[in-house]
């Protein structure tokens, strides 16, 4: 029985920690300049319908007709985002995707909202490494303008993350959060 090696992107989906000269880190590189190609498209699309058929190149599969997006929209990858349905997308929002974000059914996103799935060690000497962990933002939640959100991080469903929040840690389901970092404010 022969193994099958896995790919950098599987790899990363199952947080595995790469380091930036594994030998098949160019395969990330590879994949960021074709979703620029599209990003490109995508951002200079004339209407809701062709973003959705971008959008979907982008990540790899069909997006809902209930999906919104506004653009600009900017990801380096892409392909490790998944979407539900009636989720909106407001301007400018920016979705660094190799670690995985799942945005699920009925969620809000307002404008500028940041969310990554990568980080890097603060040690100097293991700086160059990708460390992914999967963002999970459950059904009905919503995020207000200017959030951050970081990886591993689960947003509750229905809970509400307030504008200019910086999110580090999981929100609990039903709630409000604010601040940076953020904290629960109140139950809803």
């Amino acid at each position: 029985m022969s193994a099958t090696k896995k790919t950098i992107f599987e790899r990363l989906l199952d947080n595995e920690v790469i380091p930036m000269d594994d030998p098949d880190y160019g395969d990330i590189r590879d994949a960021v300049e074709e979703t620029m190609g599209l990003n490109l498209k995508l951002n200079n699309a004339e209407g809701l319908d062709e973003v959705r058929k971008y959008l979907g190149e982008i990540i790899g599969t069909e997006v809902d007709e209930t999906t919104t997006l506004f653009t600009p929209f900017y990801t380096n990858v892409g392909r490790h985002i998944k979407l539900g349905k009636n989720v909106f997308i407001n301007h400018a929002c920016s979705f660094l995707d190799l670690g995985g974000i799942e945005i699920e059914d009925n969620v809000m996103i307002g404008p500028r909202v940041n969310i990554s799935s990568e980080n890097h060690p603060t040690e100097i000497g293991k700086r160059n490494t990708m460390v992914p962990l999967k963002v999970t933002i459950k059904k009905g939640a919503w995020l207000g303008a200017n959030v951050t959100v970081l990886p591993g991080v689960t947003i509750g469903e229905n809970s509400v993350v307030a504008a200019g929040a910086l999110v580090n840690k999981d929100v609990e389901p039903n709630s409000v959060y604010a601040g940076i970092p953020a904290k629960k404010i109140k139950e809803l």
